[in-house]
């Protein structure tokens, strides 16, 4: 698409902010007004508009993104995208450890076990731990937990929660982020330990590292997100 205004600009009225270009309010592509919370998330949001070339390229818009998702896809259905994120608990990636070689299971417990720690202590979710990758019940008690932590959330958290839970594949992780107990270069890294165990070994190919990037730069602008909402 073309660029078709001159300036993005922010406007603030009873506690919302909303983003105008040339004057004229942004809508979400479901036609619903781009009412923010936080200014800093309005001005994020302007300035990305305000990047864009004689093109706009939506893939350099995460803001925006995280914001329509949040009014378009997470509103109107906000309990089934909250059973959606919740259920990351009961498979999460940081509860299936591997049995063998030695140095990648200290690795895992270094990095992933004062995570698991942190959630039990902090919301007093404990979650069951296994070796290899056949299905592990979780206790229902700290499931039922972590998901009464997702559902306490709004809608443009949930955004957020939802990216970085499918990235790395582990809802402690994002939990993490979003309590501020970890950045999101170690969230990153730590949804990634096996793969880099393996380039350690084995090597890299590029469509793996192009992968891990992905990865990180979604969990990054998902963690620019949450900074800019709480603002």
């Amino acid at each position: 698409m073309k660029r078709f205004y001159r300036e993005a600009s922010v406007v603030a009225e009873e506690g919302r902010y909303s983003v105008v270009l040339d004057g004229r309010p942004v809508l979400s592509p479901g036609r619903s007004p781009l009412e923010l919370p936080a200014v800093e998330l309005a001005n994020a949001i302007a300035a990305e508009w305000n990047a864009q070339g004689d093109d706009i390229v939506p893939e350099s818009m995460p803001m925006t993104r995280f914001a329509n998702s949040a009014i378009d896809r997470i509103r109107p259905r906000r309990d089934g995208v909250v059973s959606e994120i919740a259920a990351y608990a009961e498979t999460d990636l940081l509860c299936y450890r591997a049995a063998a070689p030695a140095d990648l299971v200290e690795r895992q417990s270094f990095t992933w076990q004062p995570l698991l720690d942190w959630i039990a202590e902090h919301y007093g979710a404990v979650l069951n731990v296994t070796q290899g990758v056949m299905p592990l019940t979780q206790n229902a008690e700290a499931t039922a937990l972590l998901r009464a932590q997702v559902a306490m959330r709004d809608v443009f958290v949930l955004s957020a929660l939802h990216s970085i839970t499918a990235a790395s594949g582990s809802l402690v992780i994002a939990l993490a982020v979003v309590e501020g107990r970890i950045g999101p270069e170690e969230a990153a890294a730590a949804s990634l330990i096996d793969e880099t165990f393996q380039a350690e070994k084995w090597g890299e190919d590029p469509e793996s590292v192009a992968r891990w990037d992905s990865i990180g730069t979604e969990i990054a602008a998902a963690a620019r997100f949450l900074a800019a909402t709480s603002s």
